[in-house]
């Protein structure tokens, strides 16, 4: 079952149990779908990576909006966002722990053979595509950094 198929029928579960923060999340993540499969160049159905995108994106926006709100302690649109964050995250593939990250990333310097702050680049994109979906381009930028230091 593809992740449209799913969220259409979580969507309908939703509507069924009258859950409308899972039903605004849940509707936000099938719009993203839909803009993605109409772009230029997309094909028939997304890829299992582009909705893995789809959905670290939109999971991004929820956490840095969080973050904004309380900042500026607006707990009633922090909880919304919350809520919201956590229905994207029932999707989204689990995490890896930074041990394991640090594990891999220490792989893949030894395979490039990278031995300076100067191979970053050789590093991250690498790192990227083994890593894209169980863990955030951040967190990889900052372990890369500091077993290259």
């Amino acid at each position: 079952m593809s992740l449209k198929e799913q969220i259409e029928a979580d969507i309908k579960k939703a509507m069924l149990e009258k859950n409308k923060d899972d039903l605004r999340a849940l509707r936000a993540i099938k719009s993203m779908i839909l803009l993605a499969q109409t772009e230029k160049g997309a094909g028939e159905s997304l890829s299992s990576e582009a909705e893995v995108k789809i959905l670290q994106k939109a999971a991004k926006q929820r956490a840095d909006s969080l973050a904004i709100y309380k900042q500026q302690k607006r707990e009633d649109l922090a909880e919304v966002e919350q809520s919201e964050l956590n229905v994207i995250q029932r999707y989204l593939p689990e995490q890896m722990s930074e041990d394991e990250l640090e594990k891999l990333i220490g792989q893949i310097i030894q395979k490039i053979g990278a031995s300076s702050i100067q191979d970053m680049g050789k590093v991250m994109g690498m790192a990227s595509k083994e890593l894209a979906g169980k863990a955030d381009g951040k967190t990889i930028s900052l372990i890369v950094k500091k077993l290259l230091s």
